[in-house]
């Protein structure tokens, strides 16, 4: 991997390089956990079920994601229930929530 120098980077380039860095990380975590999903369903269907038949609860069906913290990806929120305090800090911040909407 080249080194980057940081020290000769202006602190907009910095935020671009560190914003960058947070959207590679996420899709990372996204390609991999895409991965695992997909081993499991294989799995499931080796035993005879769905993923769906051994996750699905009384509950019902888990929520997926829907928003997303700007300044940490890995953090996630359904929308549902009590906003997180990441979610209510960006929003005094001046973000709108359709920034933070998982594309």
């Amino acid at each position: 991997m080249p080194e980057i120098d940081l020290d000769g980077l202006s602190l907009k380039e910095l935020k671009q390089l560190q914003k960058q860095v947070a959207k590679a990380i996420s899709t990372f975590e996204d390609r991999k956990k895409k991965e695992a999903l997909a081993a499991l369903e294989a799995k499931a269907a080796e035993m005879g079920f769905s993923l769906s038949d051994l996750t699905t609860g009384k509950g019902g069906k888990i929520s997926a994601p829907k928003y997303q913290n700007p300044d940490d990806p890995t953090q996630t929120w359904t929308g549902r229930g009590r906003k997180p305090g990441w979610f209510a800090q960006a929003l005094e911040r001046g973000t709108s929530p359709e920034e933070m909407l998982i594309s």
